[in-house]
């Protein structure tokens, strides 16, 4: 009888602590958001929507920015590198200054997806505010609306504007 009762609590006991040992996150109960953040020297700009803070990558949400190398049209109907033009915006913003990201989640290729500041400034509200993001969600939609309605940016000729940015009124 004895047997039995260490067997039954050795069948109980081990995997209790076992589980106990494993990471929390392993399978997929860990903390909902992150926080992560790099000095100015850290940082570099990957694109209009993408920051590398170190060795992590963050995608900013609620955003879509124009790929590096994607082609725009200027009022005077010369091309340029919109993408690039949107990076450019993203580099002022953090230019010199520390970020910081509270992160929710992860996209498609495994990068962090969240909410990322600068000297106090919503990087995501600011890119689509300035006209160089458009957003994805309906919580910036009001500022890009105010972009477009402002020619701001990549809305500066609205012929010019990346292709799948059309339509969106």
């Amino acid at each position: 009888m004895r047997g039995a009762a260490l067997l039954i609590s050795a069948a109980v006991a081990v995997p209790l602590l076992v589980a106990l040992g494993l990471p929390a996150n392993l399978f997929g109960s860990g903390p909902a958001d992150w926080h992560w953040q790099a000095e100015a020297s850290d940082i570099r700009v990957v694109d209009g929507e993408t920051l590398a803070l170190g060795d992590r990558v963050v995608r900013l949400a609620g955003i879509a920015a124009p790929m590096r190398g994607e082609a725009c049209r200027r009022a005077d109907g010369e091309r340029f590198d919109c993408g690039g033009a949107s990076a450019a915006a993203l580099m002022r913003l953090v230019d010199g200054r520390p970020v910081s990201c509270r992160i929710t989640g992860r996209d498609a290729f495994g990068r962090g997806v969240g909410q990322c500041e600068s000297n106090g400034t919503d990087l995501s509200r600011m890119l689509v505010g300035n006209g160089f993001a458009v957003a994805t969600g309906s919580a910036m939609r009001s500022a890009e609306a105010t972009a477009r309605q402002g020619d701001r940016g990549l809305w500066a000729s609205r012929t010019g504007a990346p292709m799948d940015w059309h339509g969106r009124e």
